[in-house]
C-alpha cells in the first residue's frame, strides 16, 4: 500500500487476517486543517481508498474527532467514504470495512480478534480519562467477542516522559491530584485499563511521537500534521 519508510505496521494483527498501520511524517499530512493544499491532503486520502479497494475492502469509516468515548458499530451494507459526526472510535464485527483515525500525539487503539472483528479508537486524555479502550472492549464483547480473545496494540503517541499535563488531568486520569503539573504515561493508563476488562494481550508500539518528531507529527511538537491510523480485513477469499 505504501512505502515502509511511510507506515509504522502494528505486529501480530497479521496471524488474523488484519492489516494495521500508522502512516509517518514521510507519507505526508492526513489532517484538512494543516498547511498544505486542501487538493494534496485529499489525494492522500484518495491513494489510501484506490489501495484499499485493490483488497477487496469498499468502505471506509472515519468521524469527526472530538476526544471523546463514542464508539460506532459499522454493520450496515454500505460502500464509498462514511464521515460521521463527533465519534472516536469504530468496529467492525465482519471483515471488508475499514476504519481510520487522525493522530498526532493521541493514542491509536488497535483492537483485533482472529476472525477478522476488529477496532481502531482515537484515545487522547479525555478519551483515556473516559475509557474509551473499555467501550471498544464492551461493545465487541455485546457481539460475542471475548475480551480474553482480543489482542490490542497502542501505537505511536507521546510518551510518559514528553507528556505533562495539569494537575486536574492527572486527577482526572489517575484519581490522585499532585501539587503540581506532571508527566503522565497514557498507552501506560490504556494498558491499564484493557487488562482490567480481560485482554491479556496487549502490546505498545516503541514510537513517541514527540521524541521521534523526525519521524511523526506532533501536536506539542507544534506541527499542524496528522498521522492517520488505519485497520481493516479483507474479505475472505
Amino acid at each position: 500500500m505504501m512505502a515502509p519508510e511511510q507506515v509504522e505496521v502494528v505486529p501480530g494483527f497479521a496471524d488474523f487476517g488484519i492489516h494495521a498501520f500508522t502512516t509517518t511524517r514521510r507519507a505526508g499530512t492526513y489532517s484538512s486543517m494543516s498547511d498544505e493544499p486542501a487538493g494534496d491532503v485529499m489525494g492522500r486520502w484518495d491513494a489510501l481508498r484506490a489501495s484499499l479497494r485493490e483488497r477487496g475492502v469498499r468502505r471506509l469509516a472515519t468521524a469527526t474527532q472530538v476526544h471523546g468515548a463514542r464508539v460506532l458499530a459499522q454493520v450496515s451494507p454500505w460502500e464509498g467514504w462514511l464521515r460521521a459526526d463527533d465519534a472516536d472510535g469504530h468496529l467492525a464485527p465482519d471483515r471488508g470495512t475499514a476504519m481510520a483515525v487522525t493522530v498526532a500525539d493521541c493514542v491509536p487503539v488497535f483492537i483485533a480478534h482472529p476472525s477478522g472483528a476488529c477496532a481502531l479508537l482515537h484515545s487522547g486524555w479525555r478519551g483515556t480519562a473516559a475509557r474509551i479502550v473499555e467501550r471498544g472492549i464492551d461493545a465487541l464483547l455485546e457481539r460475542g467477542f471475548a475480551p480474553t480473545e482480543l489482542r490490542i496494540q497502542l501505537g505511536p503517541a507521546i510518551c510518559g516522559r514528553c507528556y505533562e499535563v495539569s494537575a486536574d488531568v492527572v486527577r482526572q486520569l489517575t484519581g490522585h491530584t499532585p501539587p503540581a503539573p506532571e508527566r503522565v504515561d497514557l498507552r501506560a493508563i490504556i494498558a491499564g485499563h484493557a487488562r482490567a476488562r480481560g485482554v491479556a494481550d496487549v502490546s505498545i508500539s516503541p514510537s513517541c511521537t514527540r521524541c521521534d518528531n523526525d519521524q511523526f507529527f506532533s501536536h506539542r511538537a507544534g506541527d499542524a500534521g496528522r498521522q492517520v491510523a488505519v485497520i481493516f480485513a479483507p474479505p475472505s477469499g
